[in-house]
């Protein structure tokens, strides 16, 4: 079959599943990944032949578009901060909103001493990652409570070369603490999703991604950040930071924890104009 004809097919078996400007963006990504082929290719040679290997490939993408599975799990990659990021059902799919999160950790950091920096649930690893692409001399350390997550993580440290002190750990266990030092910087995207909203979700969300790094207890919907405002108070240098990305309907009960607990709190908006941050520091 020609790659055009290929490419119309392609698009034409998503359409019952997709909206129109994802069923492009989403064929556009499958073909330059699996195929070779991008935009450009398809208006130059619209008539080049797809070799039997790759039309098995793209039938076999589109089977599990039609299942919902996140495109980024099928190419086995995402961008995030303009870099790629390895990534498979063990860990999230990089959202845009943590970009902002990564964005605003950099520029508080950027002329500033090297800083010990903590992540809280690493799993892809692209937050310190991307911290320390962008800030070299800073220490960073990153914990997950999945293995699976930080073998993921290590490979993207390792394509970015980026030195990275990983830990395996419940963070929710206080006693695994112990072992962890004093930081400067505390950034972390926790599960912050109440259990009953699983139904109001996409299917590519709930039926694809790992719900331990996504969903907490309904009644138990701040134990993250409950448990992280505990740690900062042995573990967060005086004047440190912690970065917490959040859910938008609750990124004001987060901020009132915090402040309970003696933090200074700041909420931020998204590019979206939802409260997704909450940034506090501790008052010396």
């Amino acid at each position: 079959m020609l790659l055009r004809e290929f490419y119309s097919y392609f698009l034409n078996e998503l359409k019952p599943f997709y909206e129109q400007d994802e069923r492009s963006a989403i064929t556009a990504m499958i073909f330059e990944s699996l195929a070779g082929t991008t935009t450009s290719t398809l208006i130059t040679f619209p008539n080049r032949a797809l070799t039997a290997e790759v039309q098995e490939k793209l039938k076999d993408a589109i089977d599990q578009l039609k299942l919902h599975k996140p495109v980024q799990y099928i190419i086995g990659h995402a961008w995030f901060y303009n870099l790629v990021f390895k990534v498979s059902p063990a860990v999230l799919v990089p959202r845009p909103e943590t970009e902002e999160l990564v964005k605003a950790v950099i520029d508080l950091l950027k002329n500033k001493p090297p800083a010990h920096i903590l992540d809280i649930g690493t799993g892809s690893g692209c937050i310190p990652v991307t911290i320390k692409k962008h800030l070299p001399q800073t220490n960073v350390n990153a914990l997950d409570i999945s293995e699976e997550a930080l073998m993921i993580a290590k490979a993207n440290a390792t394509t970015h070369e980026t030195d990275i002190t990983w830990f395996t750990l419940d963070f929710l266990d206080e006693n695994n603490w112990k072992g962890l030092p004093v930081y400067d910087v505390i950034i972390s995207n926790p599960p912050y999703i109440p259990e009953n909203e699983i139904a109001t979700l996409d299917q590519n969300v709930t039926a694809h991604e790992p719900h331990l790094a996504l969903f907490v207890p309904d009644n138990q919907r701040l134990i993250f950040y409950e448990k992280i405002a505990m740690f900062g108070k042995e573990h967060l240098a005086e004047d440190g930071t912690i970065f917490l990305e959040t859910h938008e309907a609750y990124a004001r009960e987060v901020a009132d924890h915090f402040a309970k607990q003696g933090y200074a709190c700041n909420i931020k908006k998204d590019f979206y104009e939802k409260e997704r941050m909450v940034i506090v520091t501790r008052c010396p």
